[in-house]
């Protein structure tokens, strides 16, 4: 069963840019004084905006004391968008029996042929992000903008419910709370759910959330566990689950309690691991493992499946020991090369470590006492040395037979084999055991700490390896007579300071115990010890993997060096040639099941992903000749906006809120402090309101129909505008990469090789064919060819092609006409046109948008290039429907740099006379509601090119 992601799909078919202020107006970076968020936790905020105003506004705008029969229709709604993009209801429909265990779900959803529809569920919206990627910030920023979407009035006032799964996670949670609160007013505080009914009493307008433990919900009450239905509330909660799914074994129930509390409401439920099918297709945002290390966050992922293709049979005692032997020659190896790259910066990375994981701690034959007593033989010298060599070769061999990682899988591995052959067992001793020679083991512990043992060898002074786990194993208590027990230890926190430079800890042996909720950049290996095939075994794998990719080259910057090349400068060349090694994260395991389970469940996240192969599309080299191909440059002004006058647009019961507000607060000190302004603009805002009583008429203010609610956000969005400065024309520049989308259109792996066939087809005949439901198209005057184009506007399969339905319409007119024998481009000497991509490419004209506060490029959808003799023309034109509501500010910004006295300005570049133009399009330009503007709007190409066929320069 191949699940597609389909919330994100009707995620990323809305456009952020066109949803109404109050779904935009947001601090989308900050989070406290050290931290911001990445361009990709922003992205998960604005998929989660995007998806709440899907369900909140778009068809049922949410009204204050509406009934709960709206929030159905809600369901109904967004389960038909499901079913529009293809949904199977039979993937994800929830089958049950009429038994006893199952009841108290059917008193809150309708059973029908022994099925509950997904209808019922589909209030949710998933977060499927890997770990180390940022959970907690993100969760932590939609709190806060599900708080202030309350304020304005755009969701219901409900309460918000964070679950997790342990306590160390809940205090890791509220360290993170803190710290996001630290310096702000309204801080956002949080409650034990047990405390639900005193705190409501007591709370009035305070910022405040609930948590609890996700384990502890059931139908009935026990001592630490609680009942769900003493606060079900009718279902209206916001739950937001943070991997509330781990170690779980009542794990469905507990689901279905989680459902129930927000089935009125909203359930957001993070991980790194989904894998059901509900939770695969109602996933809003994926940036998990393979995506997370594909965009340069995180270490390379490379598994080692020698031993899995080379034995038939389980491994035997000396594999195991050579198995054991790779890893500590691998870390010897990858230390060795950090210390040349520590040459040129002294602090880089981190130190490297061997992490090894097992399943048994506690039984006679357990992996960890296997594991242990091959170190100590290590150790002691006490093993076939020839064993070195033949690894070393098995390294050798293995990484030259699979030179790919897995993670990216088109990335080679690079190892320099002469420094791995190099490698002795004095290297070995050195820099794993921290000694220049042979030793008995000994181990320190503390009495507080059971489940920690250190151990070191008896001619060291240092430490080095680490074991953690629950309490001390067994096994070991009752070997300690066979060990020189160095002392008890109270004050050393090795595992506490084990993530520290100075950390001379080597090797980390444990359970699962310790590695959640533990972050390190540490570990360069993971050795699976006997981990088994079972179910919880593969979200082991999973979640400890995630464990040990975090990444920080040089400080505060956690991505692969070279995406982070530019602020290391030119010592990038010379240490490029010793990170590979460094930035990887090597995968051992020591039975063919463990490998086994690390390959495939590796693989199942690579095929949920949506992983595409990049298309070569082709310059235009042929129509382009020598013709110049410019964009407009633009610089920084010297004036803001509030110097000349521009006008601002403001509802009409925005406006009446600011006249109240001016009428009400007299004292500019307010605003002076409450919006870190200054006093110019606060002088300018009482005059704006003395001079202009109405919305109508007036050179502040005019009426738009984006509504903010809120007063303080009217202020601040006002006075942001105000102060904000201009961008001018500076000059034009020949076309370089500021129209790259055609570099980057990706399409399904599995689809690549047959549109590559039909692509060529293309190229060779020059004419347009058909690829599934794409069309590829041979236009002479394109910049690049071929132009693809769908009439799908949820096609998933592709990206970064023409799909929106005005610009397919206005490409199919365009052809058409081109095929006229009296079009007017044949008035042209030469003219050209290429497609704008709004996420890609870098061609725009400046304006302020209201709705994000700040300057933002407007991109059109195509430009064109026309020449006449000495005159040279750039036209923008974008097609729009005429309900399209922001157009006349972006015109009246186009006017301001491009026009002069209602034409377009001159301007000279070398001996051409250059004008910008900027149209609409549309099919019925009589829709057009604003007569001012009706000039820039066409729906007859021949109408456009007469304006400027004879170097006319009016309209």
């Amino acid at each position: 069963m191949n699940l597609r992601l389909i919330l994100k799909n009707i995620a990323e078919n809305i456009d952020f840019n066109n949803l109404p202020s109050n779904w935009q107006s947001f601090d989308f970076e900050g989070f406290s004084r050290s931290k911001k968020l990445y361009d990709f936790q922003i992205e998960a905020l604005e998929n989660f905006l995007k998806v709440l105003w899907f369900y909140y506004e778009k068809d049922f705008d949410y009204r204050e004391g509406e009934g709960l029969n709206i929030n159905d229709k809600r369901k109904e709604k967004l389960f038909k968008e499901y079913l529009d993009y293809d949904l199977n209801p039979e993937e994800v429909s929830l089958k049950y029996k009429k038994e006893k265990k199952n009841k108290f779900i059917f008193e809150y959803y309708f059973l029908e042929n022994e099925e509950i529809s997904f209808k019922h569920f589909v209030n949710r919206a998933g977060f499927w992000m890997a770990t180390g990627s940022g959970k907690t910030l993100v969760i932590i920023k939609i709190i806060e903008f599900l708080k202030e979407l309350m304020k304005r009035k755009e969701i219901p006032n409900f309460d918000i419910l964070f679950l997790t799964h342990r306590e160390d996670l809940i205090t890791q949670f509220k360290k993170h709370l803190e710290e996001f609160n630290e310096g702000r007013e309204n801080k956002i505080q949080v409650y034990d759910l047990k405390d639900y009914e005193k705190q409501k009493r007591g709370l009035l307008n305070e910022n405040f959330i609930f948590y609890y433990r996700a384990d502890l919900f059931s139908d009935e009450e026990k001592e630490k566990i609680v009942d769900f239905k003493n606060y079900f509330n009718d279902g209206k909660w916001f739950v937001i689950l943070d991997e509330a799914h781990k170690g779980d074994t009542e794990e469905s129930e507990r689901q279905h309690i989680f459902s129930i509390l927000s089935k009125n409401g909203f359930l957001f439920n993070f991980s790194a691991t989904f894998s059901d099918a509900i939770d695969l297709i109602t996933t809003c945002f994926e940036y998990n493992l393979s995506t997370f290390i594909e965009n340069g966050y995180g270490k390379k992922i490379y598994i080692s499946d020698y031993e899995a293709k080379a034995f038939k049979e389980e491994f035997k005692q000396k594999d195991k020991q050579k198995i054991i032997l790779k890893g500590l020659i691998l870390l010897t190896y990858i230390k060795k090369e950090l210390n040349k790259v520590r040459e040129k910066i002294s602090n880089a990375y981190h130190n490297p470590l061997l992490l090894v994981l097992v399943n048994s701690v506690n039984k006679e034959d357990a992996d960890l006492k296997l594991f242990f007593e091959e170190i100590r033989n290590i150790a002691e010298g006490n093993f076939d040395k020839s064993l070195i060599e033949e690894a070393k070769e098995e390294i050798k061999k293995e990484f030259q037979e699979k030179e790919n990682f897995d993670i990216p899988g088109d990335d080679k591995l690079k190892i320099d084999f002469n420094l791995v052959s190099k490698v002795t067992y004095n290297d070995i001793l050195k820099n794993v055991f921290n000694s220049d020679r042979p030793g008995k083991i000994e181990i320190s512990y503390s009495p507080k700490e059971k489940g920690e043992v250190a151990f070191k060898l008896k001619i060291s002074d240092s430490h080095f390896a680490l074991m953690k786990t629950g309490d001390m194993p067994g096994w070991l208590k009752d070997s300690l007579s066979q060990f020189e027990v160095n002392h008890l230890y109270e004050n050393e926190k090795f595992f506490e300071e084990i993530n520290s430079d100075s950390s001379k800890i080597n090797i980390l042996l444990g359970s699962r115990v310790f590695y959640e909720g533990w972050d390190s950049n540490r570990p360069n290996i993971i050795m699976f010890i006997n981990i088994g095939t079972q179910k919880e075994a593969k979200k082991f794998v999973l979640q400890s993997v995630g464990r040990g990719i975090r990444i920080e080259p040089i400080k505060n910057e956690r991505k692969r060096i070279l995406y982070i090349k530019e602020k290391i400068g030119k010592v990038f060349d010379e240490i490029k040639d010793y990170v590979s090694s460094i930035e990887s994260l090597f995968i051992f395991g020591t039975n063919k099941s463990a490998i086994e389970t690390i390959i495939t469940e590796v693989n199942a996240i690579k095929e949920k992903t949506f992983k595409g192969t990049k298309i070569s599309l082709f310059k235009n080299i042929e129509a382009i000749k020598e013709n110049v191909l410019l964009v407009p440059k633009y610089k920084e002004g010297e004036k803001r906006i509030f110097e000349e006058e521009v006008r601002y647009g403001i509802s009409e019961d925005d406006f009446k809120k600011l006249k109240e507000f001016n009428e009400f607060v007299k004292d500019d000190r307010v605003l002076l402090v409450n919006l870190d302004t200054e006093p110019k603009l606060v002088k300018y805002f009482r005059e704006s309101l003395l001079y202009q009583k109405q919305l109508v008429s007036g050179n502040y203010y005019k009426k738009s129909d984006s509504e903010r609610n809120n007063v303080e956000v009217i202020l601040s969005d006002l006075f942001k505008f105000w102060g904000t400065k201009f961008q001018d024309f500076e000059k034009f520049k020949e076309l370089e990469d500021e129209i790259k989308h055609f570099e980057n259109i990706v399409i399904e792996e599995a689809k690549f090789n047959d549109f590559e066939s039909i692509k060529e087809a293309v190229m060779g005949t020059k004419r347009s064919l058909p690829f599934e439901n794409l069309k590829l198209e041979y236009i002479t005057n394109h910049y690049y060819l071929p132009l693809i184009l769908s009439k799908d506007e949820k096609i998933d399969y592709i990206k970064h092609i023409i799909k929106t339905k005005s610009e397919v319409e206005f490409i199919e007119r365009l052809e058409n006409y081109i095929n006229l024998n009296n079009n007017k481009f044949k008035n042209f000497d030469w003219w050209m046109f290429s497609k704008i991509d709004e996420s890609l490419d870098e061609v725009y004209i400046p304006y302020y948008d209201v709705e994000k506060g700040g300057i933002r490029g407007f991109k059109p959808d195509f430009i064109f290039w026309l020449k006449k003799d000495n005159n040279y023309f750039i036209v923008f034109i974008d097609p729009k429907s005429t309900k399209f509501t922001d157009y006349e500010n972006k015109i009246s910004w186009y006017k301001r740099l491009f026009e002069e006295n209602n034409k377009p300005r001159l301007f000279k570049y070398k001996n051409l006379n250059c004008f910008v133009y900027c149209f609409l399009y549309t099919e019925d330009k009589d829709k057009v509601i604003n007569s001012s503007y009706k000039d820039y709007w066409f729906e007859n190409i021949d109408k456009v090119l007469e304006k400027f066929v004879n170097k006319n320069r009016g309209h």
